[in-house]
């Protein structure tokens, strides 16, 4: 089991961190609906009550905080803590929401794609030309289930493209250094896909649909993967339900390390610190974000301070 110190608990299933400058670190806390600070001492502080089901976050070119939001879950009671269920009956759609860290204040940004509802946004990361890349994890029902895909959008809620569809569950994006790819994690195949970006904004999606050739690492076993976040050189950490910790994954497919923690629910991981060497997690099972010396450092991502 690797060594961690825990920075906060009893949060209602954390995701999403993003270290900031002064040592805090905002989450998202889905049960409760908000956006969450919490200072290096522990200390939570409620940024903005978001509703719905707050999910990945990201700083944005203008320095506000960018979050996926799901539009809520049912939740359930297992082993002491809380884990999302089914579509909830007060849901009203996903959105892209923009909050301003100063003042809490919200903005709803994009709630369709086409004329197509956003199902349930999941994670997010901006590009170096200021435009983001989210997943839709789709929703689920009693018999039915959306199916998931990969947008495109801007900042400014001006403009959304789909790039990648279907989707099994997409779950946590990331680009590579260059930003020549794109990786995305579909949950509950187990599998990291890796697209070709041709300009900022444009995937490159193989045709056939059984081509194997985006598929970049398939997980071994009940391996299920959540978000990821890329180290600087080009490694992929990926979050990992069931077993438990942190799945890092080499630019040339190779799984090249897995890293081990207390929690069924390992579903998110950021880089923060002067030299981005120390690895952020969420345990949202139970309820802990937590902080733990990486042996590499983390990419920079494009507008973090």
């Amino acid at each position: 089991m690797a060594d961690f110190e825990v920075v906060a608990d009893g949060l209602l299933f954390p995701e999403g961190p993003v270290p900031l400058a002064d040592g805090s670190v905002l989450v998202v806390e889905i049960a409760r609906g908000t956006l969450t600070r919490v200072a290096p001492d522990g200390n939570k502080h409620i940024v903005a009550e978001l509703g719905g089901g707050p999910n990945g976050a990201a700083i944005g070119p203008d320095g506000h905080v960018y979050v996926c939001n799901n539009g809520g879950f049912e939740w359930h009671e297992v082993d002491g803590g809380l884990v999302p269920g089914l579509t909830p009956s007060d849901y009203e759609g996903g959105s892209i929401q923009r909050v301003d860290l100063q003042t809490g204040e919200f903005t709803t940004l994009h709630t369709h794609c086409d004329g197509e509802m956003i199902k349930g946004p999941n994670d997010l990361v901006f590009d170096s030309c200021g435009g983001m890349w989210f997943t839709d994890n789709g929703k689920r029902y009693a018999r039915t289930e959306d199916v998931g895909a990969v947008y495109y959008a801007s900042a400014d809620g001006a403009r959304i493209s789909e790039q990648i569809y279907p989707c099994s569950h997409a779950n946590g994006i990331a680009l590579s250094p260059d930003e020549k790819t794109l990786y995305m994690a579909e949950t509950m195949a187990g599998r990291v896909k890796k697209f070709t970006i041709e300009e900022p904004g444009k995937a490159v999606v193989p045709e056939g649909l059984l081509n194997p050739e985006p598929v970049h690492y398939g997980a071994p076993g009940y391996d299920l993967y959540d978000s990821m976040a890329a180290e600087a050189n080009g490694n992929i950490c990926v979050a990992t339900l069931s077993r438990g910790g942190i799945s890092v994954i080499s630019p040339e497919g190779e799984l090249v390390d897995f890293v081990d923690l207390p929690d069924p629910a390992v579903t998110n991981i950021a880089f923060g610190g002067e030299d981005l060497a120390t690895a952020y997690v969420t345990l949202s099972l139970t309820g802990r974000l937590i902080k733990m010396a990486w042996p590499r450092p983390g990419l920079r991502l494009a507008f973090n301070a």
